[in-house]
């Protein structure tokens, strides 16, 4: 048996109204003066509200501090906003709430709070980042798993491609999640994190690499994201629904750390060049993906079709593929999702671009079958 890896450390909180708990939690992980890290739009919301409520006292005597400024792909000048700000009040920890880009933002910020005059492309992860201030995650979204998540996904001053930032330092000391802080999110961005969310689950699941706990996680998180996203579209009120969308994106996100595949490379490149929604991105290029890997790799979905419910256990390994391949594809449809590149503005003239980068992304490396630049390329021109 190969060498392998892998450590689920996180301390999870779950369940409806489980952010009450915060405040309560703060002093025994160190943390007196929190820098909540979000962007602007959370702030006329409920969740930013209930989170409030959570860090009493309140305005003007309150002993926490806000930084809002992130944008939907994050960039280094939004992270060391946000640091100059914790390093400017003495904040002792950080507190994350949001969708992946906030998160990601609060994760990485705290790099730069301990090496300030640090420019994120320089940066080396091999250093020794120790003491990093502690961070606490509040998703808004179920999708990324960047909750769970030991890296951090943020574009670099000169660069237009986005940079990811790993270290086990950056863990969260803790995770909320609680489904009453998503119930206001609109029909459309519940399926398109949600569709993030069983993308994760799908690539890291085929992904040849060797972690057994993974695999488990990533296909109960599948089990869950079929029966529990269509109602959350639908009723995004149903805290069941919720809650397991939440649950079920913090394992794809634990489960991803065995790698993704080439969705995943055609997606980042998408958001940047684009600035296509990446949990969108996912689900417009999941199917073209799955099908180009099963033509080379008979077999490869079974169990992914197992977890979706269906009966393909008795099939060949071509039909149990084909099967699960359009069910996945019908399931996408049925959350109502955008289904080709062109209806979110990608053009054909964008698509030599896109493929260098998805060429560069790393993702691909562990794809259930090789991939070259062509065939990425083949893929965009499909998915157009």
């Amino acid at each position: 048996m190969e060498t392998s890896s892998f450590s689920f450390p996180t301390n999870v909180l779950s369940g409806a109204g489980v952010i009450d708990r915060l405040r309560g939690m703060l002093p025994a992980l160190g943390i007196h003066r929190p820098l909540v890290v979000t962007d602007a739009g959370l702030l006329s919301t409920e969740a930013y509200k209930k989170l409030a409520a959570a860090l009493l006292p309140g305005e003007p005597d309150r002993d926490w501090f806000l930084h809002s400024d992130v944008q939907p792909n994050p960039t280094e000048a939004n992270t060391r906003g946000a640091a100059e700000l914790a390093l400017a009040k003495g904040c002792d920890g950080v507190i994350g709430l949001g969708g992946g880009s906030a998160l990601d933002a609060a994760k990485v910020c705290r790099i730069l709070i301990k090496q300030p005059q640090l420019k994120l492309a320089d940066y080396d992860w091999e250093a020794d980042w120790s003491g990093l201030l502690p961070f606490i995650a509040v998703p808004t979204t179920a999708g990324t798993g960047s909750e769970v998540g030991r890296s951090g996904v943020v574009t670099p001053d000169g660069s237009d491609s986005k940079g990811m930032y790993f270290h086990p330092e950056l863990l969260a000391r803790c995770v909320f999640l609680d489904p009453e802080l998503t119930t206001g999110l609109p029909a459309g961005l519940t399926a398109a994190t949600g569709l993030d969310a069983l993308t994760h689950c799908i690539e890291s699941f085929t992904s040849p690499a060797f972690q057994p706990m993974c695999d488990g996680i990533a296909l109960e998180g599948i089990r869950l994201i079929i029966r529990a996203l269509p109602t959350a579209i639908a009723d995004g009120a149903d805290l069941d629904a919720r809650g397991h969308m939440l649950v079920a994106a913090a394992m794809g996100g634990v489960a991803f750390q065995k790698d993704l595949g080439a969705t995943h490379s055609l997606a980042h490149p998408l958001s940047a060049i684009c600035g296509v929604h990446h949990g969108t991105a996912n689900a417009i290029c999941l199917p073209h993906v799955m099908r180009h890997n099963a033509r080379q790799k008979p077999g490869v979905y079974r169990r992914i079709g197992i977890a979706c419910g269906l009966d393909v256990v008795s099939c060949s390994d071509t039909d149990a593929d084909e099967l699960t391949v359009q069910f996945v594809d019908d399931f996408i449809r049925r959350c109502g999702m955008h289904t080709s590149l062109e209806e979110v503005g990608v053009k054909e003239e964008h698509i030599e671009a896109l493929s260098d980068q998805a060429w560069l992304d790393p993702c691909h490396q562990t794809n259930p079958v090789p991939v070259s630049r062509e065939d990425l390329k083949e893929l965009f021109l499909k998915a157009l």
